[in-house]
């Protein structure tokens, strides 16, 4: 009988306590000040929606949730991805950095209010779509890997029967999301340029991933579509 996978809940906590911190100074800092509402929604939502989230994979996908504790820096992580998530990761925490500047320290521009609860309200429906992705695929690595040690499959079902990278399409509408909901135009503009970023990623994924797991080519001929039905 197989051992139960067990998740290295201390990694876990600590992986997740540093991020929302590093988060929260790329915000706060900028911005000068604390006393922004919309900044501390945005920290509470992403942080309990995020907890939700690991819960969930430590009861249902173990082993899912280790590949996201792990999976970068490996060393069969393709090396222009490493190269291009060093460029993602610093664009970023500067789109943080720049909605705090925008948004209260400059304000630079101004949302109205109703659009930023629509922003909010995007914010969280992105969380429903990552995880549609996370429960339908339990090779969603945080790195572009062939996981042969897990004897990888493509997956074509679920939402992956619609688009073939569900969670950068969750992540197309978290950015957008979270910059209405912060209420910085500058943050929708730089949306756009970490969209940009994700797509380069998910176009050099397939790449690989035609190359390297067998089936993905007829996937790809099946499944048109990257991130939205009927355009992209």
């Amino acid at each position: 009988m197989a051992e139960p996978v067990r998740v290295n809940l201390v990694k876990l906590t600590v992986q997740t306590v540093v991020a929302m911190v590093v988060i929260a100074l790329a915000l706060f800092l900028p911005a000068g000040t604390f006393a922004w509402p919309a900044g501390w929604i945005f920290i509470v939502l992403m942080f309990f929606l995020s907890i939700a989230e690991s819960v969930w994979l430590i009861r249902f996908n173990p082993a899912l949730m280790n590949e996201r504790l792990s999976g970068l820096g490996r060393k069969d992580q393709a090396t222009w991805d490493k190269v291009l998530m060093s460029f993602v990761a610093v664009a970023f925490f500067g789109w943080f950095a720049l909605m705090g500047l925008d948004a209260v320290r400059f304000r630079w521009s101004h949302v109205p209010a109703w659009l930023q609860i629509v922003g909010g309200l995007v914010f969280v429906a992105s969380f429903p779509i990552f995880h549609a992705a996370f429960r339908e695929n339990s090779f969603l690595s945080p790195a572009v890997r062939v996981q042969t040690e897990r004897a990888q499959t493509v997956v074509s079902t679920g939402p992956y029967a619609r688009v073939r990278h569900p969670l950068y399409a969750g992540f197309v509408v978290f950015v957008v999301g979270a910059a209405l909901l912060l209420g910085s135009w500058w943050g929708v503009a730089g949306a756009f340029v970490l969209i940009v970023l994700v797509a380069v990623r998910a176009v050099g994924e397939e790449r690989m991933l035609r190359e390297r797991l067998p089936g993905y080519a007829e996937y790809m001929r099946e499944v048109r579509y990257r991130f939205v039905p009927g355009i992209w």
